[in-house]
């Protein structure tokens, strides 16, 4: 049953700011020749898939996740590049450096979109005209299109930002929502994946209208918490905050051996064990890190810490690679350990979608399979070779 709290966050001002085509513009950046032609980043073979492709593409009915051999099929006009990432990383960040000198409050949601909370700035000034000033100044120094919508919640102003697009601003003000949301398709809402769309749409739901005019109850009965939420979505009902961002946010473990030891071999493996272990919980929370950092903690107490940004990531043996070389370089006093321990930090939102430039998609298959054994029976049911460091051995 809906109670008055359901409303309660009517009153916010939420901002949200998402770069067009992001891995397409910074390719751009780096060769204008491919401005205004058809661009597939991802794979170059037969057998890759899609991870990101131009609007110019997207006319061919080119979409992310597409095998290549498939896309080609439909825009063989398109220029393919292989992609990036630690470009994308790169300029991600110089997109969050210029929203954090100046935005009260950001999320960064993913590697390229943030929201922002301006509640209260329109004591003094026009939030509009901040939000523009601010899009203005990201396009001046990044050199990259970005577009943005400014709303009563995150759920509104995401929309806006999609009906904005490409590079664009659009404002939604209270009396306007339920105005703005109901013409809209269903798929625009953030919630709804293909599943739950064909669904909907077998009982004739098209539009947002449609949708907030069933009883939540229904929807509840129907998909449970899930339809509910979605039909608050549907409603212009989001609650969600904007969580304070901070690069220290971070994942990490840590083994204390119950007798101090140099053994090298056995470090590698516990190093490797704990990285696949934490490697599965990033990936259940659709968390992505951009910084892997080791620690480790001599017999004589002493402590020691070596850090390293990288592109962002959720796959283990990429991981363990990085965290090992971290440790190659760490541990050079040959003394006895008493404690070793992993963090990953600079975390934001993804899946792993981000590592489809390689050639083929077995490795993402792999882990989607390993992840969907361990959710049902456990972590332990599967352990990759990679923890027992075979090169080591």
């Amino acid at each position: 049953m809906l109670t008055d709290e359901n409303f309660s966050a009517s009153g916010r001002t939420i901002v949200h700011l998402d770069l067009d085509t992001f891995f397409v513009s910074v390719e751009r950046l780096m060769n204008s020749s491919l401005a205004g032609k058809p661009v597939i980043i991802g794979g170059a073979s037969d057998r890759g898939v899609v991870a990101s492709c131009s609007y110019e593409a997207r006319r061919f009915g080119v979409r992310s996740a597409m095998p290549m051999k498939l896309a080609l099929n439909l825009c063989s006009q398109a220029t393919v590049v292989r992609g990036d990432m630690e470009n994308y990383s790169k300029y991600s960040r110089l997109v969050t450096e210029v929203i954090a000198e100046q935005a009260p409050l950001y999320e960064k949601a993913s590697i390229d979109e943030h929201y922002l909370d301006l509640t209260g700035l329109e004591r003094f000034f026009g939030t509009m005209k901040w939000a523009h000033e601010l899009r203005t100044r990201i396009i001046r120094e990044t050199g990259l299109p970005i577009s943005l919508g400014l709303s009563v919640n995150k759920t509104v102003s995401k929309i806006a930002t999609g009906e904005a697009k490409p590079n664009g601003e659009l404002q939604v003000e209270q009396p306007r929502v339920r105005p703005f949301l109901e013409p809209l398709s269903i798929r625009k809402i953030p919630m709804i994946g293909l599943k739950t769309y064909q669904l909907l749409r077998s009982m004739g739901v098209a539009d947002i209208r449609t949708l907030s005019l069933i009883p939540p109850d229904m929807m509840e009965k129907l998909m449970g918490k899930n339809g509910l939420d979605i039909w608050k979505k549907a409603n212009g009902i989001d609650t969600a905050p904007v969580v304070p961002y901070s690069e220290r946010k971070s994942i990490s473990t840590e083994t204390t051996f119950e007798q101090d030891t140099i053994d090298v071999l056995h470090l590698r493996e516990v190093l490797s064990t704990m990285i696949e272990k934490i490697a599965f919980q990033m990936r259940k929370k659709q968390k992505l890190t951009g910084c892997v950092t080791v620690k480790i903690r001599y017999a004589n107490f002493d402590t020691h810490t070596l850090q390293k940004t990288i592109t962002y990531t959720s796959f283990d043996h990429v991981l363990a690679r990085v965290a090992l070389e971290l440790f190659g370089r760490l541990y050079q006093r040959r003394m006895l350990i008493r404690l070793i321990g992993v963090r990953f930090s600079h975390l934001v939102s993804g899946v792993q979608q981000l590592d489809l430039f390689d050639d083929t998609p077995e490795m993402v298959s792999l882990y989607q399979a390993l992840d969907r054994i361990r959710n049902r029976y456990g972590f332990s049911a599967v352990t990759k070779a990679i923890s027992l460091v075979p090169q080591a051995r």
